[in-house]
């Protein structure tokens, strides 16, 4: 029996084919550098979530779309990739968990510069 769940394991795959799919067979100028990051699918797999970062934020959107308009294309050749006997309908989303993992580590930083040098030491007894 397999750690985890069906779903998940689906999940990983997805991610791996359409971060090589968009590496190697998508050649559009204006989709600029995105990380496939995570995919989540449903638990009879027939859908799922495929969440991207973009490096340019201004982007995310326009990539989002131009993304979700070739969908069909990466379920096709999913179809050819993977022996399933259905491949799950896709959706992107921009994956939040970065830009907020950078603002708390903002205000973190905030937090340090104005406690001080003095204070780390008193943190320490």
């Amino acid at each position: 029996m397999h750690p985890y769940k069906r779903s998940a394991r689906v999940g990983d795959l997805i991610r791996e084919e359409i971060a090589d799919m968009i590496m190697n067979k998508i050649k559009h100028k204006n989709l600029g550098f995105v990380t496939v990051t995570g995919a989540k699918v449903s638990d009879d797999l027939r859908n799922a979530t495929v969440y991207i970062s973009v490096l340019k934020v201004e982007d995310a959107e326009k990539t989002v779309r131009k993304l979700s308009s070739l969908s069909a294309l990466f379920r096709g050749e999913l179809g050819r990739r993977l022996k399933m006997k259905y491949v799950p309908s896709l959706t992107f989303k921009i994956d939040e968990s970065i830009q907020y993992g950078m603002k708390i580590d903002k205000l973190l930083n905030e937090i340090k510069s104005e406690r001080g040098p003095h204070d780390e030491d008193e943190d320490l007894l």
